[in-house]
């Protein structure tokens, strides 16, 4: 992200946790490509519970149905970065949902050491 405040865009991509690409989990196939495409960051959040288009719910709190959760992966960039990268997801993301909604960041931050690392708490190295 070129700016550190300002307008921006959440690309939220909502898929099980079981799903995969090339025997790899979808969501790491997500966050990977994003990362390859120089956004400027995405996080991956794993549900307790939900349902989708199956109309079935998968919940964490009964073992029998605590499998393929909900995880979300968010995404948050420019209006342009963001939408240059939708088309990374074609054929990508058969089952699921992805949302695009317009968000405002307050602050965007962190730290790097001198060879462009953080030192693990976000914090620069001496």
């Amino acid at each position: 992200m070129t700016a550190s405040t300002g307008n921006a865009l959440r690309l939220t991509v909502v898929v099980g946790e079981n799903d995969t690409w090339h025997h790899r989990p979808l969501s790491s196939e997500i966050v990977h490509r994003a990362h390859a495409a120089g956004l400027a960051g995405a996080s991956v959040f794993r549900g307790v519970e939900g349902f989708g288009a199956s109309s079935l719910i998968h919940t964490a709190r009964l073992l029998s149905l605590s499998e393929d959760l909900p995880v979300a992966v968010v995404i948050v960039d420019t209006a342009p970065r963001v939408r240059a990268f939708l088309p990374h997801l074609d054929g990508l993301v058969t089952d699921g949902l992805v949302t695009v909604d317009e968000c405002e960041v307050i602050r965007y931050a962190g730290g790097e050491d001198d060879s462009g690392r953080a030192d693990g708490k976000g914090k620069k190295s001496p």
